[in-house]
């Protein structure tokens, strides 16, 4: 025989309590004393009685999901930020949607239309360029926006990220303190200004500001994932260009690098001094373990998801947070004499 699971009408009956009464305890409404709400929830306890989330939602207005979109959702990038995102979301009593929107955004549109016909709650659009047509298929959706690792000078919404340029600034500045001056960059995506700029341009004036020429010969673009760091590598040391050191734009970039180096049997950091960014997990775990600035990615997932949900809970607005950065030494910089 099957057992039907308990009801509201269930736990009223159990706490001798009015149906009324109990949705109001079970909402965190005013109206009944702590002696009540005691016996309602030791009620729910003993049926095991969970409130039905679709029935919620018709009374609160609300679906408690939350959609993320990522242009790469199997990147170690992405999996650390959605970490923090769904640690908050859980902890609020909200699930999360996730969205592969694909290279260029190429999906964007679509897994949009697709959390409007979800209801979500509201959205963290990710390392992507907020482009008019995202913005304006948000509006229409009417539900709070949060960016994380991207913001939009025209469109005014709260986000969260490091500050790429300062940050690139750094990594190059580290490489030129430890006596490097032939300093090569696998930078990003040549048009994404988000973060390939900026970080290219921490990179410039790093140089500028150490008295050393910036040669466009020494810069090669790459995508942010592993096999275009590979790639490059192979175009540096086929260029018979020199350089003592590379500053990769991102870790897997770096990686990838430096697989290439090691496989033309060349050390690390004995031959050529390598930085990274993003401090992933697996830079941790390479051999020798990957010099590299530390982007702090699940606080960043945290601060977006707890921002999203107090707009989602009535906050007028929420400020947006430029989050620190650190660079991580560790052992992939030689010290020249």
């Amino acid at each position: 025989m099957i057992n039907n699971p308990p009801t509201i009408k269930d736990v009223a009956k159990a706490a001798n309590v009015s149906v009324a009464t109990v949705s109001r305890v079970l909402h965190n409404l005013a109206g009944y004393s702590d002696k009540t709400k005691q016996k309602v929830l030791q009620a729910v306890a003993d049926l095991g009685y969970k409130p039905n989330a679709i029935a919620r939602g018709l009374i609160n207005k609300r679906t408690q999901t939350i959609g993320v979109l990522f242009p790469d959702v199997s990147s170690n990038f992405s999996s650390d930020i959605l970490h923090g995102i769904e640690e908050v979301a859980h902890e609020h009593g909200f699930s999360v949607i996730v969205c592969n929107t694909a290279a260029e955004g190429k999906r964007t549109l679509n897994y949009l239309q697709v959390l409007h016909e979800k209801q979500v709650d509201g959205i963290v659009f990710t390392s992507e360029m907020l482009k008019d047509e995202y913005y304006d298929a948000m509006k229409e959706m009417r539900v709070p926006v949060v960016l994380v690792n991207t913001h939009s000078q025209k469109h005014m919404l709260p986000y969260v990220k490091v500050d790429d340029c300062q940050a690139a600034y750094q990594a190059t500045n580290f490489l030129i303190q430890s006596g490097h001056r032939e300093i090569a960059m696998i930078a990003g995506t040549r048009w994404d200004m988000l973060a390939g700029a900026p970080r290219l341009d921490g990179y410039k004036r790093a140089l500028e500001d150490n008295g050393i020429p910036f040669e466009e010969s020494k810069v090669i673009y790459g995508d942010f994932r592993m096999d275009s760091g590979k790639k490059a590598m192979e175009q540096l040391l086929a260029s018979k260009m020199p350089f003592t050191a590379v500053f990769a734009a991102s870790d897997e970039m770096a990686i990838g690098a430096m697989n290439v180096a090691m496989a033309k049997g060349l050390r690390i950091p004995e031959d050529i001094s390598l930085i990274g960014y993003d401090d992933l997990n697996i830079s941790r775990m390479i051999f020798p373990p990957l010099t590299t600035i530390h982007q702090p990615l699940a606080l960043m997932g945290r601060l977006a998801s707890e921002k999203l949900i107090a707009l989602i809970e009535g906050a007028e607005q929420v400020p947006s947070s430029i989050v620190n950065h650190q660079l991580v030494e560790r052992k992939t910089v030689r010290r020249l004499p």
